[in-house]
C-alpha cells in the first residue's frame, strides 16, 4: 500500500457538517435519538446502513451504530463496502492510501486487510473510484464516534457476482471485524410505491434471498447480495432495525428515496 493520503473529505458540508464541533454534536444527537428506540442488546456481526445526507438518512443509520457502542473494545477492523456512484467499475476497488481524512480525525486504512484483499482476483487499485465516493465517506464520522481503536478497508463495489463478493467478505470477516455495507433503497418513486418496493427488499434481506435483489431494490445491491451470500454460508440471520423514506423528513411524497437499517447477527 502506498502512502498517498486522501484529500480532505469530499462530502463535508454537503452530506454532513464540515466543522468538527458541529459534526460531533450532530452525530451525538442522532445517536441519542436512536438510543431511545433501538434494542441495544443485539450484537452485530454486520450492518447494512444508508448513505444519504445526515438530514435524510442519519437517524436511520444511527439505529445501527448505537448497537456498536457496547462493542468498542471488540471491533478492531471495519470492512466497509459501498456502491461506486461516479466511476463505472467491474469488480471491487480499494484505494492506494494509508489514511482517510474526516473532520473528526483521520481513520487508518487496514494494512492487514488491504494486503489480503489484493490476493483476490476481483480486487484492484483505484484512487479515482474513491475520490468523490460519498457512500463510503459518510460512515466514517459515525465510526469515529462509536468505536475506539479501529482501522478500515474501504471497498468501492461495481458489477460483481454475489459469490465473488461473498467469498471476499467471508475471507476477511473475522471475530474482531465488522462488515458494513452502505446502501440506500429504492430511488425516486412516489412514497406509496417506494414503501412497497422497500418492504419487498426488506423481506428478501431478512430471508437472505439475495437472488431477489437488483439495482432497482437498492443502489448497493451488489454489496448487499455478497453479504447475504456470506451470511447464508455462515448460518447467521438478518433483522430490520429501521425503515424510512426521505418523505419522512421533507414531507414531499412525489419522488422519494428509501432508507433501511439492518443487522446481521
Amino acid at each position: 500500500m502506498g502512502k498517498v493520503r486522501t484529500r480532505p473529505p469530499a462530502v463535508a458540508g454537503l452530506f454532513y457538517p464540515g466543522n468538527a464541533a458541529e459534526l460531533e454534536k450532530h452525530v451525538e444527537e442522532l445517536l441519542n435519538e436512536a438510543r431511545g428506540s433501538t434494542q441495544r442488546k443485539v450484537r452485530p456481526r454486520a450492518l447494512i446502513l444508508p448513505h444519504a445526507g445526515y438530514l435524510y438518512s442519519g437517524l436511520t443509520a444511527a439505529h445501527g451504530y448505537v448497537l456498536l457502542e457496547g462493542m468498542r473494545a471488540r471491533i478492531r477492523h471495519v470492512l466497509l463496502l459501498g456502491p461506486s456512484h461516479y466511476v463505472a467499475i467491474h469488480g471491487m476497488a480499494v484505494p492506494d492510501s494509508d489514511r482517510l481524512a474526516t473532520p473528526l480525525g483521520d481513520v487508518a486504512v487496514s494494512t492487514e486487510m488491504w494486503e489480503r484483499a489484493m490476493e483476490h482476483p476481483e480486487i484492484f487499485l483505484s484512487n479515482s473510484a474513491h475520490k468523490e465516493e460519498h457512500s463510503l465517506e459518510v460512515h466514517l464520522p459515525f465510526l469515529r464516534m462509536v468505536l475506539d481503536d479501529f482501522d478500515v478497508l474501504p471497498v468501492a463495489v461495481g458489477s460483481v457476482a454475489p459469490s465473488d463478493c461473498g467469498e471476499f467478505i467471508d475471507d476477511l470477516w473475522s471475530e474482531d471485524t465488522l462488515v458494513l455495507v452502505s446502501s440506500d433503497l429504492s430511488h425516486f418513486h412516489d412514497a406509496s410505491s417506494a414503501r412497497r418496493i422497500d418492504q419487498e427488499t426488506t423481506r428478501a434481506i431478512e430471508a437472505l434471498e439475495y437472488e431477489r435483489l437488483d439495482h432497482s431494490s437498492a443502489c448497493g445491491s451488489d454489496a448487499i447480495r455478497g453479504l447475504l451470500w456470506a451470511t447464508r454460508k455462515r448460518r447467521l440471520t438478518a433483522r430490520t432495525l429501521e425503515l424510512r423514506t426521505s418523505a419522512d423528513v421533507t414531507g414531499d411524497e412525489s419522488e422519494v428515496v428509501g432508507y433501511g437499517a439492518y443487522v446481521i447477527r
